[in-house]
């Protein structure tokens, strides 16, 4: 991958200048995740295991790592949790399906606009924008029958970020590794180029096409007017294309403080990712108004690795860190009395949770 310079800030004060993408942000999956399984292999091994890391979070189906309900983990959350977490409502798909959702829409306290997502899922595969009834019955058309979908509040807040919380069982208080601002991808129209001839201009998109073209297929021959801007994804995923960085300066006492409590109020969660969306960055660093999409487990990942400028030893340090976290709180789980899913449950999950994703329409 051609490693190309351009200035790409996170916010005010952001260091300058960062590749584009760095040398190994898009690499195929099995070149960059190879290293990382046989490190769960050896771990797996060592702590006698393969599935300890699912103990981590045992309340949890598999712990988090696949084939797990996004709502059964926010279910979980008491009063003080449940504050920080936007509402929403759970359906399956089937008859009666629009009537159904607006009446569960009415019961949750939300209104157009909402997020439909599907309940079990990941790396915002599925997920859309509902602004009206109208596109509501579309939406819900598009997942076919039996499937649970969530309907979430569209928080209006401008900063999606990616929360990274571990708390040891023996730990009265956890700490932040990884806090990450995903940054939307957009295009400015000059009144004269297509979207398409745009899409290949910009100096990133340009070198991943394919992952924003699906998507921008109906309108690659429009002409946006100069000066409009296109945003090119609106799930806050890196393999959908968002944008990531690292802002690890801005975690701070008052928001670890504050995670703390929110976690603490979800009963024997230890490790996984919080993503949100906050007011700003500076009331975020004060631990304040901010409210959380999902709630990720031991299948997460810290993502300030794919900020451009992360090397490719620090994304690997990284993620042998995390995942050494998850045996090793595995480990004291099961001392307590808790058991790993196993491995056969994780396949079966795994193999479920993709079958269900193939089947899912194309995200925002």
């Amino acid at each position: 991958m051609t490693d190309t310079t351009t200035t790409v800030n996170a916010r005010p004060g952001a260091r300058p200048a960062a590749p584009t993408v760095s040398a190994f942000e898009f690499w195929p999956g099995w070149i960059f995740y190879t290293p990382i399984v046989l490190y769960w292999i050896m771990l797996g091994l060592r702590y006698r295991d393969f599935s300890l890391p699912t103990a981590a979070n045992p309340r949890i189906e598999t712990g988090g790592l696949c084939g797990e309900s996004k709502s059964s983990i926010l279910d979980m959350a008491g009063d003080e949790a449940r504050r920080w977490i936007a509402p929403y409502a759970v359906l399956t798909t089937g008859e009666n399906d629009t009537a159904r959702a607006l009446a569960a829409m009415e019961q949750a306290g939300l209104s157009f606009p909402v997020v439909l997502k599907p309940d079990v899922g990941c790396n915002g595969t599925g997920v859309r924008i509902m602004r009206d009834a109208g596109s509501l019955r579309e939406g819900l058309a598009a997942f076919g029958r039996g499937v649970a979908v969530m309907l979430q509040h569209l928080i209006p807040y401008g900063h999606e970020v990616g929360i990274f919380y571990i708390r040891h069982p023996d730990e009265a208080e956890g700490r932040i590794t990884s806090l990450t601002y995903k940054e939307v991808p957009c295009l400015t129209g000059d009144g004269r180029s297509t979207v398409e001839e745009l899409l290949h201009a910009d100096p990133r998109t340009r070198l991943v096409p394919h992952i924003y073209i699906p998507r921008l297929r109906p309108r690659l021959n429009e002409v946006p007017p100069a000066g409009q801007s296109l945003p090119l994804v609106f799930a806050g995923n890196h393999c959908k294309g968002s944008i990531f960085h690292d802002c690890a300066t801005d975690i701070t006492p008052a928001l670890t403080a504050r995670v703390n409590a929110i976690m603490r109020d979800i009963p024997d969660f230890h490790f996984g990712r919080i993503d949100a969306k906050a007011l700003s960055l500076a009331h975020l660093r004060e631990g304040k108004d901010f409210q959380i999409i999902e709630i990720n487990g031991v299948g997460s990942e810290a993502t300030h690795i794919w900020d451009a400028r992360t090397t490719l030893r620090e994304a690997y340090a990284t993620q042998f860190l995390h995942y050494g976290e998850t045996f090793r709180i595995g480990a004291k789980k099961r001392r307590e009395g808790w058991k790993s899913s196993g491995a056969m449950a994780m396949l079966r999950a795994w193999l479920r949770q993709r079958k269900l994703m193939a089947a899912y329409p194309l995200n925002d």
